[in-house]
């Protein structure tokens, strides 16, 4: 059966990530704008307090995971309840390969590995947006297993390098998501895969997305009448049924367009629509552009 999270995962075609390790001790505090960029980080001992935008401030402490897959504005300082100025992260002092911040001497109170990498579909926006703002998981030693090998792998150029990052951070970003899902989870994706009657229309528009669904026919898959089926849909996933099959829809095509995979029609008929000209309006539509402009724009960048 297909998984929705991870074709979503792999579709984002996470690479070239950054990683480093990072102590601080004392008052401290660094703040970053970092929007689109994922973050990471690992709290390998000790404790600090980190703030994200428009997010009840968290402290986190050894063991602890935090994945942001949409990084915003965000703030990581000591546990000091005293305000620190904020710290320019490129020019803080290096303590033995580290990034040091607050007191330079003495033991660390706090150290991290904390990375970020980058998502390189072109949909990266939309596909983030059903999933979480902000994960955080209480001491998983998978997750930072994972995290050592994506900065250990990170620091060489030994032979196939990128495949290997590109696989490592696919299966960090699948663990550390699916850690988090459940009925807790916040609305998106997520959430509606945790919910028995939803999960299974999500999962049919997936497997199949080239039928031609309707609002009743995916009620039928879930159980639901159309009515309950529709309400629970956008409160537990954040966005209306058709909505989401119409984004997933643009996200698999402009991914056939980019890889030249297919011409317009057969993309056309691969997603559901009945038309070359059907799925033109409704591409141009989403994407401000024409699948012929769109592929002929990607393969110029590329």
């Amino acid at each position: 059966m297909i998984d929705p999270l991870s074709e979503i995962v792999t579709l984002l075609r996470p690479s070239a990530p950054f990683s480093k390790l990072v102590s601080g001790a004392g008052s401290w505090s660094v703040s970053r704008s970092e929007y689109g960029r994922p973050f990471f980080c690992v709290v390998l001992e000790g404790a600090c307090r980190l703030c994200v935008d428009g997010q009840v401030p968290v402290v986190l402490r050894q063991g602890d995971f935090v994945l942001i897959p949409f990084a915003r504005d965000f703030t990581m300082s000591g546990l000091d309840a005293a305000p620190a100025p904020a710290i320019d992260p490129s020019i803080a002092s290096r303590l033995d390969g580290e990034i040091r911040h607050g007191r330079q001497d003495g033991p660390p109170e706090v150290r991290l590995r904390v990375g970020y990498c980058r998502f390189g579909s072109p949909d990266a926006a939309l596909l983030v947006s059903l999933l979480p703002d902000l994960v955080h998981i209480r001491d998983d030693q998978r997750l930072a297993t994972l995290a050592q090998l994506v900065g250990d792998e990170s620091r060489t150029m030994r032979p196939a390098r990128e495949m290997v990052m590109e696989r490592l951070l696919e299966v960090l970003l699948i663990e550390a998501l699916r850690s988090t899902s459940g009925t807790a989870a916040p609305t998106g994706l997520l959430r509606g895969l945790a919910d028995e009657r939803l999960s299974l229309a999500i999962r049919a528009m997936h497997e199949t997305p080239t039928r031609r669904w309707s609002i009743a026919e995916l009620a039928r898959q879930s159980g639901l009448s159309r009515s309950a089926f529709f309400e629970r849909f956008q409160r537990l996933v954040g966005m209306a049924p058709m909505e989401y099959l119409l984004a997933w829809r643009m996200a698999l095509a402009k991914t056939m367009l980019r890889r030249r995979e297919a011409g317009v029609a057969e993309i056309a008929e691969r997603v559901g629509y009945g038309s070359a000209s059907a799925f033109s309006v409704a591409f141009t539509r989403h994407a401000g552009q024409s699948p012929t402009e769109y592929a002929r724009q990607q393969h110029a960048e590329n």
